[in-house]
């Protein structure tokens, strides 16, 4: 089994609304994409979580999205690239911030939600993407789907791309997510998850969505902290890789 990095979607409240139990992730993965104000989170919300994933050895990465906090930014926007582009930048160095704060940096980049799904066939949004991240700091890992645009053009812009598989989500035939509007798209058995995990990490084929058969190779797996029962199955899949013989670790320590 190769090494394998965990990620989970963290600081994704807002105010007095919590979302997600941070602390009991930070305890299980190995890395986290924090939100960065704009589909989710303030700055006391990220000020904690990276000084607690500075105390748990946890890689700080940032997931950065559409300015969009009343759809969770889950909503596709037609954005100017240039306008994107700078909202990026915004994000990730207002992240910076309290990483540094907190003893540590920012040490990737997520896209998030629509931006995320978005960047997978846009080509010029992909592009706008690519931009910031090249801008800000041309040596940030990023993180994706295999096969989309946005780690095809970071690749061929030089950067370091990182294949992501979701723990928690059902895909289609061609590897990509099954929307979350259809019935079956998020995955709820720890049990079963665990397995697929496992499987994933061995490059061993999982069941797509129509029940074939999918390789999806992944470095990082991600499981997202606002499913229902995230922290059973983060722990459940922490377990099965560990006993597989998967050594977890951060992808950008």
């Amino acid at each position: 089994m190769p090494s394998v990095d965990l990620n989970s979607d963290l600081g994704e409240g807002f105010g007095q609304w919590t979302l997600g139990d941070d602390d009991a992730l930070l305890d299980i993965v190995t890395s986290a994409n924090v939100a960065c104000g704009f589909h989710a989170s303030d700055p006391s919300i990220m000020s904690r979580v990276c000084a607690r994933a500075v105390d748990s050895g946890v890689a700080i990465g940032a997931q950065v999205g559409y300015r969009d906090l009343a759809g969770f930014g889950r909503r596709f926007i037609d954005m100017e690239p240039d306008a994107l582009t700078a909202d990026v930048i915004y994000q990730i160095g207002a992240l910076e911030a309290f990483a540094r704060v907190a003893g540590s940096r920012v040490c990737y980049v997520k896209p998030h939600g629509a931006l995320y799904n978005a960047i997978v066939h846009h080509e010029e949004q992909a592009a706008a993407v690519v931009r910031a991240v090249l801008a800000y700091d041309r040596t940030l890992p990023v993180l994706g789907l295999p096969g989309s645009a946005w780690l095809r053009q970071a690749a061929d812009a030089g950067l370091t791309v990182v294949h992501e598989a979701f723990a928690d989500r059902a895909y289609t035939p061609e590897g990509t997510l099954v929307s979350r509007r259809l019935p079956g798209a998020v995955l709820h058995d720890p049990d079963e998850i665990a397995r697929r995990c496992v499987a994933m990490a061995a490059g061993e084929p999982i069941q797509d969505v129509d029940g074939g058969s999918l390789t999806l190779r992944p470095d990082s797996i991600c499981v997202h902290g606002d499913t229902s029962g995230a922290v059973e199955i983060a722990r459940q899949v922490r377990q099965a890789l560990t006993a597989a013989g998967a050594a977890l670790t951060p992808f950008a320590p």
